[in-house]
């Protein structure tokens, strides 16, 4: 009488930021890249909506209906008339607050549990849809992969991926709020005329075929001076990456979870435990990608 579902982090390597819009959102270009660290939700039905939350910094996870765990069920139950007398239970392996789309994550796997566990029968593009009203990032922790989000990130475009990432991500210690890199950008980019964000060929085309050096000639993050600003620390974890021998470094969306792009699993090993042993981040975890969306196991 449960239905548990596994669901992927991401990685931003294109983040291209357009200007504030009059509704306060910013036109992107996103290429997000599904990788292996998951969170598993499971639904369970209870006399009514209740969330809890287990693993690494659980006690940061919000349990109430500000939780896009709590806001997915209550979307999909009001939408097919069904009282959302659920228990959601989140098993947290995605950093929290770390732009890695955890929270995101969290939404679309309670909307695919719960779809399960009610029998609602809803379509992908129902879901989909109930996915983009929850927040940018939610559709593509529902599809994983990879994709080109447009918009403000939910209007999503598969993209082909050739081949498997090596990846290594410096988890900080605290989080940075989206909204205030944000704000940071706007700050940051006031004076300036910000171009249309648009996807890089070439990083499209590095996905493509499964190179990973043209990849990290490629990666951007059009967020990243601003993370930088709020956290200058920043700076010395993507320099103690580089320095042990990964491709390429980025801040990983809003930050403040750093992102290193490397060669092969081994080299991906060396790196974690350089980065561990600088004292520059809390954690590192190695993953791969592409991975899928989130799915009942």
């Amino acid at each position: 009488m449960s239905v548990t579902v596994r669901v992927p982090a991401k990685v931003n390597v294109q983040l291209a930021v357009g200007a504030a819009r009059p509704d306060g959102f910013h036109d992107l270009a996103n290429v997000f890249l599904a990788v292996g660290l998951y969170d598993e939700v499971t639904a369970t039905p209870a006399d009514e909506l209740r969330i809890t939350c287990s693993g690494p910094d659980a006690a940061q996870v919000p349990l109430d209906t500000t939780n896009l765990a709590a806001r997915a069920a209550l979307a999909l139950a009001e939408r097919y008339g069904i009282e959302p007398a659920v228990h959601l239970h989140i098993a947290k392996d995605i950093p929290v607050a770390g732009g890695m789309a955890g929270g995101s994550a969290d939404g679309a796997a309670a909307l695919v549990a719960c779809d399960a566990l009610w029998g609602t029968g809803a379509s992908r593009d129902e879901l989909l849809a109930i996915c983009a009203d929850l927040g940018s990032d939610v559709p593509f922790s529902l599809v994983g992969g990879a994709a080109l989000g447009t918009g403000r990130g939910e209007k999503l475009t598969p993209i082909e991926v050739g081949g498997t990432f090596h990846w290594v991500f410096a988890v900080a210690d605290g989080g940075l709020s989206t909204p205030a890199v944000y704000g940071e950008f706007d700050r940051l980019t006031a004076d300036t005329e910000v171009p249309e964000p648009t996807a890089s060929p070439a990083l499209l085309a590095a996905l493509r075929s499964g190179d990973s050096g043209a990849l990290a000639a490629a990666l951007g993050n059009d967020l990243q001076p601003a993370a930088l600003s709020l956290r200058p620390s920043l700076a010395d974890t993507l320099a103690a990456g580089t320095a042990a021998g990964a491709l390429a470094a980025l801040v990983s969306g809003s930050g403040p979870t750093t992102a290193f792009l490397v060669e092969d699993e081994s080299v991906a090993l060396k790196v974690a435990d350089v980065l561990l042993t600088s004292g520059t981040c809390r954690s590192a975890r190695v993953a791969v990608s592409p991975a899928p969306g989130a799915h009942v196991i």
